[in-house]
């Protein structure tokens, strides 16, 4: 963890501890709590920030932290909650998974172990704490549509819309906004990136698309449910000289940003998530819990629109990531 990370959630429980707000006068803490943080990778810059928030606020509210790393493997992610039931921790927080890990999760409760999970609703989790993933749908839809004047072939990269309930809801929003125009065509079939080494397998699907769609035939090309496929998409139309055609997607990672914040970027609209924040809000959800409040069975933590290159660099830099000139 840096000191800017470990600043900047010393400035976050600060104020949410002290400053009037919801937690005041709680007086939280983790104080001799072992807190299992499992997580389904550490390799995905989203993944890996809300773990690290996760973890800092944690140690920070005085719990102990048992950490636990999936590898980007669902199973292995959902057989790490095992190794937490049998050290008998005191909670749970589950960063993300698919199906699999809904057994574990019962086991947990079953055992009395509560479970905090991060973009993953459950029946089992005490609460889930996530982004406005609706919001996310409908405003990339908007900003992509204005994007094209409203109409044009769209081709999207939607791999995870089947398999993860958070990709169902952000590509379903965004198909929802675009019945509204009849001129706009999502081209079929669609296309399904592979997550590891995203962006050169995006990369090379890009270019094999722009064989099929000749200049002026392709309009705009869209990423359902992330961004890292989005870094490949650009420079596949930068390689093929199509800048032209407009690319959009979710998440806001550094990187993706910083594509956006280049002059005449084709990367024009993305929404930007705080994971870190993320992370951090679930493990205060756990002391609060400990506390004695009720929580409600969502917690949602503010998304921040990117629509264009002065957005981008405004968003960079409110979310810390530095300045961009």
């Amino acid at each position: 963890m840096s000191i800017f990370r470990k600043t900047a959630i010393a400035g976050l429980l600060a104020s949410v501890v002290f400053a009037g707000s919801a937690f005041a006068g709680e007086h939280l803490s983790l104080s001799g709590k072992r807190i299992g943080v499992a997580v389904v990778g550490t390799q995905h810059f989203w993944d890996r920030e809300a773990f690290n928030g996760a973890v800092a606020t944690v140690e920070a509210l005085g719990g102990e932290v048992m950490a636990v790393d999936g590898g980007r493997d669902n199973q292995v992610h959902a057989d790490n909650h095992d190794i937490l039931l049998a050290a008998g921790v005191d909670a749970v927080i589950s960063i993300l998974g698919d199906g699999a890990v809904e057994p574990k999760f019962e086991a947990l409760q079953d055992a009395g172990i509560p479970v905090f999970t991060v973009d993953h609703p459950s029946p089992f989790s005490v609460n889930n704490t996530t982004s406005d993933n609706y919001y996310m749908g409908t405003t990339i839809g908007r900003y992509m549509a204005d994007a094209i004047g409203g109409e044009g072939k769209v081709a999207v990269f939607n791999a995870f819309e089947g398999a993860l309930r958070i990709c169902g809801i952000r590509a379903g929003l965004w198909k929802y906004v675009l019945a509204d125009y009849p001129g706009i065509e999502i081209i079929q079939p669609e296309l399904a990136e592979e997550f590891a080494n995203a962006p050169e397998d995006a990369r090379k699907q890009t270019l094999d698309l722009l064989s099929q769609y000749p200049e002026g035939t392709l309009d705009a090309i869209h990423v359902g449910c992330w961004d890292q496929p989005a870094i490949g998409i650009v420079q596949a139309l930068e390689e093929a000289g199509r800048t032209d055609i407009v690319v959009t997607a979710l998440d806001g990672g550094p990187e993706t940003l910083e594509i956006m914040a280049e002059d005449g970027s084709p990367f024009v609209a993305n929404v930007a998530q705080q994971p870190n924040l993320i992370g951090s809000t679930s493990a205060m959800n756990v002391a609060r819990y400990f506390a004695g409040e009720t929580l409600l069975p969502q917690t949602y933590v503010d998304v921040l629109p990117v629509n264009g290159q002065a957005e981008a660099k405004a968003v960079y830099a409110e979310l810390g990531y530095g300045t961009l000139d």
